[in-house]
């Protein structure tokens, strides 16, 4: 009842409780009304109101009629038809001499015709019922009056009055069942059922007084037409409320909604969807406005990316990705002081315009509290990510627009990469090699399908039996117009767009295919090694695609190995489960790189790894360096301990090999033996390759017999 309540007004309620308090005092006081209301005050104050009777059932009759041409309702037509014949009964009693008998058609017909209103259906009907309509009611009218007249000289006295006083009874029962019915439809429109039932009660309260009645000119008979004029004016505010005042109250709202529409719009236009924070358009929007202004102060733009996103993006999906992206927009937004704009771009950039640079100082603090906020991982789902954020600084100048301006901070974070501090201030050469770098990446997403690359294989010698039982699979690049680009040129390229997925699927496929097809030639079996990216380990169905390509290219995966760099192990809980499931294949997994990453040497014990690869760093200087063939030593004893098998990179002299070989490397790679070669070069020269390395072998007197 609470809900419905307050949708009514007050006053609406009011209109119900008034008329019901106003019977009191009439009950209580009718002497003294009557002493005040008699002579021709009373017939006076009576024709008043009958005139206003027959004005306000002529005013809905009449509005009802124009109404109807727009909502072409059939309760619309019959509300009008009612009324226009309680209108003209009204007018006719005030002439006539048979005023009573006019009455009681009038109340029947009153009392009938509201029941019947609300029991009938509403429908649809056309324009031309509405003047048959009027017209068959003036008929009932001029036939109820002809009708009067011919009875009247039996409908007179005590018969009269008995009538009359049996029609207003039924016209209570109908009231009374009208409000029954009413009040199922008070909470779906509350308003109106309100006003109707208000007037239900007026009439009921009328007839009760005409009942009472025993003289025309009796107070009671002047407050049944009082309460009779209040029925009537509820049925033409309840009409008012439906034809004009709901509508307009919809017009409002509509104009309410398209208003908030239209904010939305403006918010939605000028707003990432991801993060909420202004987007592009906003961000130029506001350079136009400020960049330009007669205030001398310092302007500036920090751009911000999220390192290496294409990769990570394609790899955890668009669904991940934008919650990352989230978690990094809130990050932000807790250390952008009040006076900083911060923006987010479509392409995942973070832009931030300072409109009054008080300092350098202040640019360089703010960009190392960012750095220190993104410390902890992003806990995306079940992947624990790395939020490193490349930074970029333009300080503005005049001759400079808002584009270049935000480009060339773009620049700045582009370069930003490439150092540990991951935050640089816009230099001017930084312009010079950016238009080569974009050419190169739109290269690039036509190579895979050119067949532009293609893979060298460099051997893996076993130091036990002096045999080549390992390769490893090195990605190459032939630029039709620019030749030979080297892979760390085109694959740190490839992870920012993201292109790094379907190459290292190509990658794979292709190493495990001509694994088979050495095997077909008759060459021993080899096992290739194959590295994977970052953006790769983040791949959701990599396990599945591995497996794919086994049984495609029907290699045993015994044969293959993975490699993954030290600086992929810091999200230990995710990587833990995806190796565990690799190695559930049975493939081999190796560290690539090994010593060069910063993470903590406890994933040696959780991972199922069975390989570590020595970076060609620590092996350059062996002998020479002491603190290197230390560090060598070191690794090579602990993989030793842990049962892993240990392969060193980079071996070019002799005096290299004979110290790994004294201790107790397993495996070695590098220019000495040789460098990486095409395919048909290891089919062809397989047996010149394995006496080169008898060759290199013999004279440090190390031969044993030894199986991996």
């Amino acid at each position: 009842m609470e809900k419905w309540f307050n949708r009514v007004e007050k006053k609406e309620v009011w209109f119900i409780v008034l008329p019901l308090i106003l019977v009191i005092p009439l009950l209580s006081f009718s002497h003294q009304l009557y002493d005040v209301f008699q002579g021709d005050i009373y017939s006076n104050l009576e024709l008043v109101i009958r005139v206003l009777i027959i004005a306000f059932t002529m005013a809905i009759a009449i509005q009802s009629y124009l109404v109807f041409s727009h909502l072409l309702s059939n309760q619309t037509l019959y509300i009008g038809n009612m009324f226009f014949v309680v209108s003209l009964l009204e007018l006719a009693g005030l002439f006539s001499s048979q005023n009573q008998s006019l009455h009681i058609i009038l109340r029947l017909f009153l009392s009938f015709g509201f029941l019947f209103l609300i029991l009938h259906p509403r429908k649809q009907m056309t324009l031309n019922y509405r003047k048959f309509s009027y017209a068959s009611s003036l008929l009932f009218v001029i036939g109820s009056i002809f009708l009067v007249y011919m009875t009247a000289d039996i409908m007179t006295g005590q018969l009269l009055d008995l009538i009359d006083n049996i029609v207003h009874l039924l016209a209570i029962i109908f009231q009374i069942l009208t409000i029954v019915i009413i009040s199922r439809y008070i909470k779906k429109i509350p308003k109106q059922s309100m006003l109707l039932i208000s007037a239900a009660i007026s009439l009921i309260i009328s007839d009760a007084f005409f009942i009472i009645s025993q003289d025309q000119n009796a107070i009671w008979d002047f407050s049944a037409l009082i309460y009779l004029f209040l029925a009537f004016y509820f049925f033409l505010k309840a009409i008012f409320y439906t034809s004009v005042e709901k509508p307009f109250q919809q017009l409002l709202k509509i104009k309410k909604d398209l208003e908030q529409s239209q904010q939305e719009l403006r918010f939605q236009a000028y707003h990432d969807d991801i993060t909420l924070l202004p987007n592009e358009h906003l961000l130029l929007k506001t350079l136009k406005d400020k960049l330009h202004d007669n205030n001398k102060t310092q302007k500036a733009i920090i751009a911000i990316e999220i390192d290496r996103f294409a990769a990570i993006r394609s790899s955890i999906g668009i669904s991940n990705s934008n919650k990352m992206m989230k978690l990094v927009a809130k990050r932000i937004q807790t250390i952008v002081p009040p006076h900083y704009f911060a923006t987010k771009l479509q392409e995942g950039q973070f832009v931030i315009y300072i409109n009054h640079v008080k300092t350098i100082e202040e640019l360089l603090q703010f960009c190392l509290n960012l750095k220190s906020a993104m410390k902890d991982p992003l806990q995306v789902q079940l992947f624990s990510l790395n939020g490193n954020l490349n930074m970029g600084i333009a300080l503005y100048e005049d001759q400079w627009t808002s584009e270049e301006l935000l480009m060339h901070a773009q620049l700045a974070m582009r370069e930003a990469k490439q150092i540990p501090q991951r935050f640089l201030f816009y230099k001017p050469y930084m312009s010079k090699g950016i238009a080569d770098r974009i050419l190169l990446e739109q290269d690039l997403h036509n190579a895979l399908e050119n067949q532009e690359f293609y893979l060298d294989y460099q051997p893996q010698v076993n130091l036990k039996t002096g045999t080549v039982e390992s390769v490893e699979a090195l990605v190459r690049w032939r630029h039709p117009t620019r030749g030979f680009i080297p892979p760390d040129v085109f694959i740190p390229i490839a992870e920012e767009c993201g292109l790094i997925i379907p190459l290292g699927k190509w990658i794979l496929e292709t190493a495990c295919m001509q694994a088979k097809t050495w095997e077909r030639q008759g060459l021993p079996q080899m096992k290739v090694a194959v590295n994977l990216s970052l953006g790769q380990l983040f791949q959701q169905d990599l396990v599945e695609m591995v497996e794919h390509i086994l049984q495609r290219t029907n290699l045993e995966p015994k044969f293959l190995q993975l490699e993954i760099t030290e600086s992929m192990t810091m999200n230990i809980d995710q990587m833990t489960q995806l190796l565990h499931e690799l190695k559930a294949l049975g493939i081999q997994i190796a560290v690539d790189d090994f010593g060069t990453g910063y993470s903590s040497l406890s994933y040696l014990k959780d991972f199922p790894i069975d390989c570590l690869k020595i970076d060609r760093t620590f092996v350059r200087n062996v002998p020479n360096n002491p603190n290197d063939e230390a560090l060598v030593s070191m690794i090579i004893s602990m993989a030793k301990h842990l049962r892993l098998k240990v392969v060193a990179e980079g071996i070019e002299e002799v005096e290299q090999l004979s110290f790994l070989i004294e201790g107790g490397c397993d495996y070695i790679q590098g220019y000495l033996f040789s460098k990486p070669i095409s395919p048909q070069q290891i089919s062809e020269t397989f047996s010149e390759l394995h006496r080169h390395v008898e060759n290199v072998l013999t004279p440090l007197q190390y031969n044993e017999d030894y199986m991996i």
